[in-house]
């Protein structure tokens, strides 16, 4: 069942839909301006990755593959990797976070810093907290009927992709912080936790080609469950990257800190 319907009816429902993520850009853009207004540069990699990420997820919710994602499942499928995957990593790397600390003024910025070390934040960019939510969410979807009734029902479809979004990007912050966060777990816990994780997500991809959700034809659910599958290692072998340069770049500066710590001595002949 798509979501908008022919109309003018049905453009106010786009365009509503529509409306957050234009916000998001309008938003990440005067950040940058107004950044820029001040004499400091900001990565033009950055915003490139904003407008990337925010396009990915605009796709799931607005436009031709979320209307098609109702009842085609290999478009769900590639909506749910754009949503839950490929927008929390580009938007992860767009550093927003960062962005808003060096552009709100003082007291917007404070309040701001306090919310991401409140005790809630801090949970829930545990990494495991966050993995259980992420992977957890989708187990829920395909191996109970919560798919099948996501496809006649509108608005759980919309809830399920918001949390896709939400539950794929705090997953993504827990695991490559980029960004100021109020959790900061060693490297050897977030390597374990994202191998599980994938562990998970691949284990998942095979139970739908063995046994597709309620309503879902096998033929297209096997489709769907390779697309899963073979996309998704393409986007879990960035994060991978992305954690391999942080923990090597962690090393060297600790290596250097260690070094310069050292104290010299001059030898005496």
């Amino acid at each position: 069942m798509p979501h908008h319907a022919s109309g003018s009816g049905g453009l106010s429902v786009e365009v509503i839909l529509a409306l957050p993520f234009a916000l998001a850009l309008i938003l990440y853009g005067g950040g940058v301006v107004f950044h820029r207004r001040r004499g400091s540069t900001w990565p033009w990699y950055r915003s490139l990755f904003w407008v990337l990420g925010v396009g990915a997820a605009a796709a799931g919710f607005v436009g031709p593959l979320a209307v098609a994602a109702h009842g085609d499942f290999v478009a769900h499928m590639g909506a749910h990797l754009l949503v839950g995957m490929a927008a929390p990593l580009l938007l992860v790397l767009a550093s927003p976070v960062t962005l808003a600390l060096r552009t709100l003024h003082v007291v917007p910025a404070r309040r701001l810093a306090r919310i991401l070390s409140s005790w809630p934040a801090r949970v829930a960019t545990a990494p495991v907290v966050a993995a259980v939510v992420n992977v957890g969410g989708m187990w829920l979807l395909y191996a109970t009927p919560l798919y099948d009734a996501m496809r006649e029902d509108v608005l759980l479809h919309l809830v399920v992709m918001a949390h896709f979004l939400l539950a794929g990007y705090v997953f993504t912050v827990a695991i490559i912080p980029i960004d100021p966060a109020p959790h900061r777990a060693g490297f050897p816990l977030r390597i374990a936790v994202l191998v599980l994780a994938l562990a998970a997500h691949g284990i998942l991809a095979k139970t739908i080609y063995a046994r597709p959700p309620a309503g879902v034809a096998t033929p297209e659910a096997q489709a769907g469950a390779m697309l899963m599958y073979y996309a998704g290692d393409v986007i879990d072998a960035v994060i991978i990257a992305v954690l391999c340069a942080q923990w090597y770049r962690h090393g060297s500066f600790g290596i250097r800190r260690s070094a310069a710590a050292v104290p010299r001595h001059t030898a005496r002949g």
